[in-house]
């Protein structure tokens, strides 16, 4: 085989290869980790279908949803918390069935790498009555996709595809394929089927639970699932990166059933695997999904008893559970230095925080974004964040509690990003509006979708595929809604953003604050960077400039230094200074 066609693929790039080599045409997704590779590298096969960043994954779920209807191959894909967006179709979709096939990419994110929750989305396949598959590694993961579209349409139904960071991410070599054209069939109005009535639904619903009869008839012979049977004395029922844990954790001799068709499972098979072996174990991540089922069956199992329900497993943390094995540790004598995250040296978002910080009247409800960081000390900026459009929504909440308890000595600013108004802050904002809210809605807008690495969105004019697009101006829409002090400032002139937040506080008609600067990390865009230097003879230690929180800002001998190896020349530090120690010095670089 040639070197062209045997690559070594992270489960990202896999799944786009694979959706690509199935024929897909349509697909629609928001970014968020661990998800967003999969369609920057769907990027690539521009020739061959579309591709696009959706205002938020209800929204790009309902764009592929309709491009199957229009019987087109389609995908979307999201993280985990993004399926709770677009969970309002999913189900109904599940009602309905499609007319070509339609793959939904879930990537979980177990232990919380960039996620506020860990939650276990094989139950949506479960609870929503659609088929789960989950691939282990990356060759699976492209050929799995290929199934996915398979299953879909021979039993006209979604196909729920799992991956979980460690797939997501981990490399390992790809046999790739042609790409499979598929002849679409002509559209023909099908009222029954997609105008999602009671009267239409009720019909519909025998029909589902009819179709995950068949599908558990399919699982019992579907080729994604793998049987190794070596000894009698130890079996493991497993899938996903479980398997690649449970492969090393365990002696030669044990026999594996690897499931890649997991929802709904198959009952026949495991139980003829069951019967051959003496002990059976279910090695699975976080939620008991598996084992509960199996156990339902009458099938005895050691899952959860020995197997944590909470956080990543990995082959030491198996060993451990089902034999008893410590792990060897080596000690190292040094002392490592804690390095919490924190907002970039020249991060646009630290001048309004820093300003913010200032009051401690001030209620701040932030949401997800680069700009959560501004919770960490020292700007210690935040209250609350939860959710997508929650630094609007959770602000309005709390305005209403405080005005019902008589409190006025609190102003609450809600904070969203640019990529997070699109997404889910527009409802926010007219909420805010519509009901009267004593709060200031904030869009921190630094001209791109920073958190999950740089992807366009409606506000930066760029389509996914670096095409010219149209660009909606935040602040034409905030006006649109009844916003008549539209407040914009640099928040990198923090004279200028105290002003703002004056402006708007006195303010007698509805105010919003933009603060708009551009992320100094995008490449198209001329940035003006330089660096600061400190005048250690006019420095009086006071550590004022410490409590903008620059990684770029340490201690030396009492006094402040900058490191000018990743200092940007912001100035944000130099204006905090009340001394005048600190001062910019020219140009050093120039961005492309």
């Amino acid at each position: 085989m040639s070197d062209l066609t045997r690559q070594l693929l992270t489960g990202n790039e896999a799944i786009a290869r694979g959706a690509y080599e199935a024929g897909v045409t349509v697909c629609s997704a928001y970014p968020g980790t661990p998800s967003t590779e999969i369609f920057e590298n769907l990027a690539q096969y521009k020739n061959a279908l579309y591709a696009e960043w959706a205002p938020n994954e209800k929204v790009a779920t309902e764009v592929a949803y309709g491009a199957c209807i229009a019987n087109a191959r389609s995908l979307t894909a999201m993280k985990h918390v993004g399926l709770n967006v677009a969970a309002d179709l999913v189900f109904t979709a599940a009602y309905n069935g499609v007319g070509a096939g339609f793959v939904i990419v879930t990537a979980d994110d177990p232990s919380m790498h960039s996620s506020q929750n860990e939650q276990d989305n094989r139950r949506y396949a479960q609870f929503a009555k659609i088929p789960l598959i989950e691939p282990s590694d990356s060759q699976e993961c492209k050929d799995f996709m290929k199934e996915a579209y398979a299953v879909s349409e021979r039993f006209g139904t979604p196909v729920l595809f799992r991956v979980t960071t460690r797939v997501s991410h981990s490399k390992s070599l790809v046999s790739l394929g042609e790409r499979e054209e598929q002849t679409p069939a002509r559209y023909v109005r099908n009222i029954p089927k997609f105008v999602c009535t009671p009267a239409f639904a009720q019909k519909h619903r025998p029909e589902l639970e009819e179709r995950l009869k068949a599908l558990e008839v399919y699982a019992n012979t579907s080729p994604l699932n793998a049987l190794e049977q070596k000894g009698g004395k130890i079996g493991v029922i497993t899938a996903s990166i479980s398997y690649q844990y449970a492969k090393e954790a365990f002696p030669e001799d044990t026999s594996f059933l690897k499931l890649g068709f997991t929802w709904p499972l198959p009952m026949d098979l495991i139980r003829s695997f069951a019967a051959s072996v003496e002990t059976l174990y279910v090695i699975e991540e976080l939620e008991p999904f598996m084992e509960e089922q199996i156990r339902a069956a009458g099938i005895s199992c050691v899952g959860k008893r020995a197997i944590p329900d909470m956080f990543e497993l990995n082959p030491e943390i198996v060993r451990r559970g089902v034999f008893g094995a410590e792990p060897e540790v080596a000690q190292l004598d040094v002392d490592l230095v804690p390095r919490p995250p924190a907002l970039c040296p020249g991060c646009p978002h630290r001048g309004f925080f820093h300003v913010l910080s200032k009051r401690k009247d001030f209620v701040i409800t932030g949401d997800i974004g680069c700009y959560t960081l501004g919770y960490a000390a020292p700007l210690s900026a935040m209250d609350t964040c939860a959710c997508m459009g929650g630094g609007f929504s959770l602000g309005m909440g709390m305005a209403k509690a405080f005005e019902t308890q008589g409190v006025t000595d609190r102003k609450i600013f809600g904070v969203v990003g640019d990529s997070t108004f699109f997404h889910s802050g527009l409802t926010g904002a007219v909420e805010i509006i519509y009901n009267k809210g004593n709060m200031i809605p904030c869009v921190l807008d630094n001209s791109i979708t920073g958190m999950t690495g740089h992807q366009d969105n409606p506000g930066t004019g760029f389509t996914l595929n670096g095409e010219i697009a149209a660009k909606v101006a935040i602040e034409d829409v905030l006006r649109s809604f009844g916003y008549q002090n539209v407040i914009i400032v640099d928040p990198q002139d923090l004279k200028a953003m105290q002003q703002a937040v004056d402006d708007a506080l006195a303010s007698e008609v509805p105010a919003a604050i933009i603060a708009r600067r551009p992320c100094l990390l995008i490449k198209r865009i001329r940035h003006d960077v330089g660096k600061c230097v400190v005048d250690r003879e006019k420095c009086r230690g006071c550590r004022l400039c410490l409590k903008v929180a620059c990684p770029a800002i340490h201690l030396r001998d009492g006094k402040t230094e900058i490191d000018e190896t990743i200092c940007a020349g912001c100035t944000v530090c130099a204006q905090a200074c009340p001394f005048g120690a600190i001062s910019r010095v020219g140009d050093q670089r120039k961005g492309e």
